[in-house]
């Protein structure tokens, strides 16, 4: 039988990690000439974003996309997109080729609105290289990553479209999101998974016994498809 490929690396520093990820894309580059990498939004990240960013990196030849992103124009506070631009690709990073879900909204979302959202955004990205090299996700306190909230609408199909995007509105977090599909993480070379403070460490533990669709997180811990490391604050 399968086990999970699941190493952990407790009292993590968001310098420790950005160098493991800067790792993994420098091998990607040389063995493969270009490297993709997605990101989770948040507050959480910007630590890491912003040691990340000085990383030694041929960044020029990184393609950056999102975990998942808030349906908000890009001015919006809860952009991520317009926090990934503020706080990643800056300096040197600024060469990466970053490539947004979507630009223009319409006034009025709708499950329709939203299906031609996710099908334009699948577009978008669908010339990037996949597999992706690395997605960086972080945990919620209910167990949810990307933008996978259990029972939310939509996550169902998330859990297992075979589009890399779908959509999702939560009912217990604002705006609607686009997010990579739980079958596109686990397609990617590597998984990290960023965890900080004792709340979230311990929805991380139960979640670790094993997979359950109402903790979606654990449906990426307990998988023997692709590696996943923990770094755990």
């Amino acid at each position: 039988m399968n086990t999970p490929q699941l190493t952990e690396h407790p009292n993590a520093t968001p310098a420790a990690l950005a160098e493991h990820i800067a790792s993994a894309l420098r091998s990607a580059i040389a063995e493969r000439g270009r490297a993709s990498l997605a990101v989770s939004g948040g507050k959480s990240p910007i630590a890491l974003f912003e040691v990340l960013r000085e990383q030694d990196l041929d960044w020029a030849k990184l393609s950056v996309i999102l975990v998942d992103e808030r349906v908000v124009p890009r001015d919006h506070a809860d952009s991520n997109t317009a926090l990934v631009a503020r706080h990643l690709l800056q300096g040197a990073a600024a060469a990466a080729r970053f490539v947004p879900f979507f630009r223009e909204l319409p006034a009025v979302l709708s499950e329709q609105v939203l299906d031609r959202l996710a099908q334009d955004a699948n577009e978008r990205i669908a010339h990037l290289p996949w597999p992706l090299d690395l997605a960086v996700l972080g945990m919620g306190e209910d167990a949810h990553t990307a933008s996978l909230f259990p029972g939310a609408p939509g996550c169902a199909h998330a859990l297992e479209s075979t589009e890399r995007l779908a959509w999702v509105t939560p009912a217990t977090a604002p705006h609607a999101r686009l997010t990579l599909t739980l079958p596109s993480l686990l397609a990617a070379r590597e998984l990290v998974l960023s965890i900080a403070g004792e709340s979230k460490l311990a929805v991380y533990r139960r979640a670790a016994h094993q997979a359950d669709a109402a903790l979606p997180v654990s449906l990426v811990i307990n998988q023997t498809q692709t590696p996943v490391s923990v770094w755990m604050a």
